[in-house]
C-alpha cells in the first residue's frame, strides 16, 4: 500500500496535478457562483508558468545533479552498482529490450566495467506487478549489458527491489553474501543524492558515479544568449514542465524518505 500511495499521493502536488486540482476547486467555486473564481485559476497559471520555464526547470534541475559530480577520476571497487528504471522489457511489438531515457544508467555502468573500475556489476531493480508486471529490471538490464561487453559470469542481480530503499537493503545483502567492501553507484545525476544518502544510510561504501546529466553549463547559459533564446525560455515547454516534476519528486521523496528513517 505505501508503494501504491507513494506514486499516487505527490502526482496531486506537482505541477500538472496541482493545476488540475486548482481547476477543479475554480470551477466548484464557479458552480456556487463565487466571485473568487478568479483565484484558483490565476493561480493554475501561474504554477504552470513556473513549472515549465527554463529559469526555474534548470535550477531546480541542476540543484539536485550537481552535488555529486567527481572531482576526480573514479577510484576502483569491489563492484558497481546500476540502479534500474531504465529499462523497457521486449513487450509486442518491441523486438527487444529497450532503454529509456533514464538507460545511461546501464550504458555508463558497463563502460565503467570495460574501464576495469570493477569485477563485479550488480543489477538492481524489479518490476511494479500493477504496472504491467513482466521480467524484472534487473533481468532487462543483465541482457543489455552483456551485449555491451559485460560478461555473464561478472554480472549479479536484485530482481526484487521496488523502491530506492529496497535497492539499498537488498545490495547490502549481495554485498554481505560476496564480501564485496566498496562500490560504485550507478544512477541519474538528479537521483544521486537521494540514492547516495540511502546507500551510506545502509552501512553501504558507496562512491557516488552519475551519469544522465540533463542540465550542463550550455544548458544554463543558453537562456541568457539572446533575446530569441530568452523569450523562448519564458514560454511553457513541456520538457522543463517534465524537468520541473523530476526535481520535485525528488525533494517530496527526500522527504517522505527522512520522515521513514531511510535517509
Amino acid at each position: 500500500m505505501f508503494l501504491f500511495l507513494s506514486k499516487l499521493l505527490p502526482l496531486f502536488l506537482y505541477p500538472l496535478g496541482l493545476t488540475c486540482v486548482l481547476l477543479v476547486v475554480a470551477l466548484v467555486m464557479l458552480w456556487r457562483r463565487s466571485r473568487w473564481v478568479p483565484v484558483p485559476i490565476a493561480l493554475a497559471l501561474i504554477v504552470l508558468l513556473l513549472g515549465s520555464n527554463a529559469w526555474v526547470a534548470n535550477g531546480l534541475v541542476r540543484s539536485l545533479e550537481w552535488q555529486q559530480i567527481p572531482k576526480v577520476e573514479l577510484p576502483k571497487a569491489d563492484a558497481i552498482v546500476v540502479l534500474g528504471g531504465s529499462t523497457k522489457s521486449a513487450f509486442p511489438p518491441r523486438p527487444s529490450v529497450d532503454l529509456s531515457e533514464e538507460g545511461d544508467r546501464v550504458l555508463y555502468g558497463a563502460q565503467l566495467y570495460r574501464e576495469g573500475k570493477a569485477p563485479l556489476v550488480i543489477a538492481s531493480g524489479g518490476r511494479i506487478a500493477w504496472r504491467g508486471g513482466g521480467p524484472s529490471e534487473s533481468a532487462d538490464m543483465a541482457e543489455i549489458l552483456k551485449t555491451l561487453g559485460v560478461s555473464a559470469s561478472a554480472i549479479l542481480q536484485d530482481p526484487t527491489s521496488l523502491n530506492t530503499y529496497q535497492n539499498a537493503v537488498n545490495v547490502r545483502q549481495i554485498m554481505k553474501q560476496r564480501g564485496i567492501r566498496r562500490v560504485l553507484l550507478v544512477t541519474s545525476a538528479m537521483h544521486m543524492p537521494r540514492s547516495l544518502g540511502i546507500f551510506q544510510r545502509q552501512g553501504i561504501e558507496a562512491i557516488p558515479a552519475p551519469t544522465d546529466f540533463l542540465i550542463t553549463e550550455q544548458e544554463i547559459e543558453e537562456p541568457n544568449t539572446t533575446p530569441e533564446a530568452t523569450i523562448l525560455s519564458l514560454l511553457p515547454d513541456a520538457d522543463r514542465l517534465r524537468n520541473t516534476t523530476r526535481a520535485l519528486k525528488e525533494y517530496l521523496g527526500m522527504v517522505i524518505y527522512r520522515l521513514r528513517g531511510w535517509l
